[in-house]
């Protein structure tokens, strides 16, 4: 991608809403350079693709913005994964690799972890309660849905950050223009974390747990031998879901906290009434979508919305588009924690839908409950303006400097 499209696609990352509607009022789908995709903005239109998986694959769901040079590629060629994942699986496969993902994220496993997260928000709260400032999303938001993965998946604590700035430095690879030091010292970070991660895989393969990865080396590799390509498929498996169960619900936090501090009669409304903190999850998470949306391709012809789309045609699937969709949502661009909440679309729907909403959903529960008790004064600092980071995976602030 040229470094002027690039451009273009930051500048619509950052800000997405004004392309939606704009797509939304259109007649039929609109194709949008920048995104080198149809863009599916309506929520009707959007239900139907996540409706008709057999139509429209998920096989290039992760598709990157940016690929690696040749340096940072032979870095990764040193580390594991590389292989299909729940999220680019289509039928069977899907359902298969699904499975001990959804067992290991079940209700009792959610209810079993928040007494840890409860935990683990005050303790970080603690560290910063008495300095009258904060950049939120260093010192909080980025490391409490860590260490809360990281427990369901069984890591060891100490692992945990080395996890979690791979996991980053994947996301800055794959979506961001570095230069090829950059690129090759992101590649380093992230080789780093699958060795953790196959080290994991083996330890639970010789001595099995209670835990998310126990359940995932148990569905690939059974009762035989661990074999390399086993091997690759779980560094593969287990780095998809620490990525999704940590980078989307950091966003999620920071979004969620960034309207409330921008509309303070609600920030005040939750002070007085916390059981209000359920409707402001699903308001924030509907107002400004942390995962934006993902890609498909049709699988044959197929029309959506009058237009006729040819096989092998790249659409991008825009549920932050969906979520502010006036057919679906009254008043849609407003944020307003009162509403009688809709179904939003912000953890997506039908097979693929995210099978870690209900713990991303109590993450935030637990945040707002805390910071609402115990900084009933938070305030956006006014000397530091937010930008919104340029991505439509995990849509966040790029800092979130608070007082109080």
């Amino acid at each position: 991608m040229d470094r002027e499209l690039h451009g273009r696609l930051d500048e619509l990352q950052r800000d997405p809403y004004p392309h939606y509607e704009r797509a939304r009022r259109a007649e039929g789908l609109t194709y949008v350079a920048e995104l080198d995709a149809w863009l599916v903005a309506r929520d009707a239109d959007v239900r139907e693709v996540l409706r008709r998986p057999e139509d429209f694959s998920s096989a290039n769901a992760l598709v990157p913005d940016v690929l690696p040079g040749s340096a940072a590629l032979a870095v990764l060629g040193g580390g594991f994964g590389g292989r299909p994942v729940v999220v680019t699986a289509d039928g069977a496969r899907h359902q298969q690799l699904r499975a001990p993902i959804v067992r290991g994220l079940s209700p009792a496993r959610v209810a079993a972890v928040l007494p840890y997260a409860a935990e683990r928000a005050a303790a970080l709260v603690d560290a910063f309660v008495k300095d009258g400032h904060v950049e939120l999303m260093s010192a909080y938001a980025g490391k409490l849905p860590g260490d809360v993965i990281g427990r369901v998946v069984g890591l060891d604590p100490a692992d945990v950050p080395a996890v979690v700035h791979g996991g980053h430095r994947a996301e800055e690879l794959l979506f961001r223009p570095l230069a090829e030091g950059e690129q090759i010292a992101a590649a380093e970070d992230v080789v780093a974390m699958q060795h953790i991660l196959d080290r994991y895989a083996r330890e639970r393969h010789a001595v099995p747990r209670e835990d998310l990865c126990t359940e995932l080396v148990t569905s690939v590799v059974g009762e035989g031998e661990l074999t390399l390509e086993h091997r690759h498929e779980l560094v593969a498996h287990l780095q998809n879901l620490l990525i999704a169960g940590h980078l989307t619900t950091t966003a999620l936090i920071g979004t969620a906290v960034l309207h409330l501090l921008r509309h303070p009669r609600q920030w005040e409304l939750l002070c007085a009434e916390p059981e209000q903190i359920p409707a402001a999850v699903e308001e924030a998470a509907r107002h400004d979508t942390a995962l934006q949306g993902f890609r498909r391709i049709t699988t044959g012809p197929v029309t959506l919305a009058g237009t006729e789309l040819p096989p092998g045609a790249t659409l991008f699937v825009a549920f932050g588009a969906a979520n502010r969709d006036t057919s679906r949502h009254p008043r849609p661009d407003e944020f307003d924690i009162t509403r009688t909440p809709g179904r939003h679309l912000a953890f997506g729907f039908g097979v693929h839908g995210c099978p870690g909403s209900q713990l991303a959903r109590e993450q935030l529960r637990l945040t707002l409950a805390e910071l609402t008790r115990r900084l009933p004064g938070l305030r956006l600092a006014d000397d530091r303006p937010v930008t919104m980071r340029p991505t439509m995976i995990h849509r966040s602030p790029e800092s979130l400097h608070l007082t109080w």
